[in-house]
């Protein structure tokens, strides 16, 4: 089976300036998609260019058969022409496009944005486009996929961070990537100008994260079963509740167990064993989880799973009316502890 392109191979190849006549680009995550397109219009004209050949419409807008005709016109003093099309799954009848696939213009970019949804692979509209052009889809990161993302994208800056940095990052921003963007980039401008790896210690000076109570360690503090640190950074979260969400909390511990829980059913019970089972990039990434698999058995994984989602209930007012977000987090964390 080939492998997926991912956003960094279409733009590698952009950079390459190496065009194909169609993109589809499709799914969930908006932010790659925006990431993609933006660079076309930006970057693959002159301004000069762009006068007369670039074009941008929006789906809700306009229609099938006009995005052809206008794909079908020749570029004025230019190699190419680019047409994009935004927010593309609000026009109705595109298998239509078909018949332009059939013989496109190799002089005309038409990119398609199809956001919040993806065309069914299946069909013949779909094949079309892959023998072609680009047909990429832009899922949704998955927890542990966020610090190797946030590796990446800095990398691409020419900026380090380090492990426990971007998964403090990871846990407290969440999978808003444009959101993570924005964080991003501040951090790169307030790094001195002799520094060029953000550390724990910047984060908590310019995001607001403690580098020793958050969500990281306490999920540290839990594998290794301290319960004094583990308590008392419980303490520091029901004192700052607004920097330290219970909701986030949660999300964390249960992603955390929930993986683990997947982890018992690896095939090999190694670093890499447990990488592959759970998709992560690293096998350093899979040690939390070889470390807790000693300390935790699957009966007892599987009824702090179950405390969590109980714990979830209560902080939403379900069955509690009194309880405060900090009591019912030293409720979990005793119960998972003991």
């Amino acid at each position: 089976m080939a492998r997926e392109l991912t956003y960094w191979d279409v733009l590698a190849d952009l950079r390459k300036k190496q065009f194909k006549p169609i993109y589809y680009l499709m799914g969930e995550e908006s932010y790659f998609i925006d990431l993609i397109a933006d660079y076309m219009e930006k970057n693959v004209l002159t301004e000069v260019e762009k006068e007369f050949n670039l074009t941008v419409v929006y789906g809700a807008e306009t229609d099938i058969a006009s995005v052809v005709n206008t794909a079908r016109r020749y570029p004025m003093m230019s190699e190419h022409q680019v047409v994009i099309v935004r927010e593309a799954q609000a026009m109705k009848n595109m298998e239509e496009l078909s018949h332009y696939l059939q013989k496109p213009l190799n002089s005309t970019i038409l990119v398609l944005c199809h956001k919040h949804g993806s065309l069914d692979r299946r069909k013949k509209l779909a094949a079309e486009i892959q023998k072609i052009g680009v047909l990429f889809e832009s899922k949704k990161l998955r927890d542990n996929q966020l610090p190797d993302f946030i590796v990446d994208y800095l990398k691409q800056k020419s900026v380090d961070i380090e492990s426990k940095a971007a998964v403090m990052l990871a846990e407290y921003v969440g999978a808003d990537l444009s959101r993570m963007v924005g964080e991003l980039d501040k951090l790169i401008l307030t790094l001195p100008a002799d520094q060029h790896c953000i550390t724990p210690v910047q984060i908590e000076l310019n995001i607001g994260i403690s580098k020793d109570y958050n969500n990281f360690e306490l999920r540290n503090a839990i594998v290794a079963r301290d319960i004094v640190k583990a308590n008392q950074i419980v303490k520091y979260f029901a004192e700052n509740p607004k920097s330290n969400p219970m909701v986030l909390t949660l999300s964390v511990l249960f992603n955390f167990f929930s993986n683990l829980m997947l982890a018992y059913y690896a095939s090999v019970k190694t670093d890499e064993g447990i990488a592959k089972q759970l998709s992560l990039k690293t096998s350093w990434q899979a040690k939390d989880y070889m470390t807790a698999m000693q300390r935790f058995s699957g009966t007892k994984v599987l009824q702090i799973i179950d405390e969590i989602r109980y714990c979830d209930a209560r902080s939403k007012g379900v069955g509690n009316s009194s309880v405060s977000d900090g009591d019912l987090l030293r409720e979990l964390v005793y119960k998972i502890l003991h």
